[in-house]
């Protein structure tokens, strides 16, 4: 496996992902900004933060496969949400557990980061997900 991920003793714990992640490989896959939108461009989950992040995980996964990866090949997420507050949180995760069996992101997460913006590119888009990952 290209990836190994762990979280090294003395740093913060719980977190719902790994601290740290290092890659082996040789090809980089960089999937952009993805969000809550059909193949169509029709808006998925219009208002519902759960929803959303679900959906651009879905879209994220479907990136990695066009690459030839998969979520075990993550090296990093990070996620732009909207108007972000802590009391978000469990909208945020739920979203993440809805998702996560069906398109193969463990919990634990990759290493990640959650970074509040004013808005997205659209008005109804509240959350869009990068993903960095690398392959052997």
């Amino acid at each position: 496996m290209s990836v190994r991920r762990f979280t090294p003793e003395g740093m913060m714990q719980p977190t719902p992902y790994e601290h740290v992640a290092v890659g082996t490989g040789t090809r980089h896959v960089h999937v952009s900004g993805q969000v809550a939108r059909s193949a169509d461009g029709s808006p998925v989950a219009p208002g519902d933060l759960a929803g959303q992040v679900a959906h651009a995980l879905r879209n994220t996964g479907k990136g990695l496969t066009g690459a030839g990866a998969s979520f075990d090949d993550v090296l990093r997420l990070t996620f732009y949400v909207t108007d972000w507050a802590p009391e978000k949180i469990d909208a945020f995760m739920a979203g993440v557990e809805q998702v996560a069996e069906e398109i193969g992101l463990t919990v634990p997460l990759p290493p990640s980061s959650l970074i509040g913006v004013d808005y997205l590119f659209e008005p109804d888009v509240l959350v869009e997900v990068e993903a960095t990952a690398i392959l052997d």
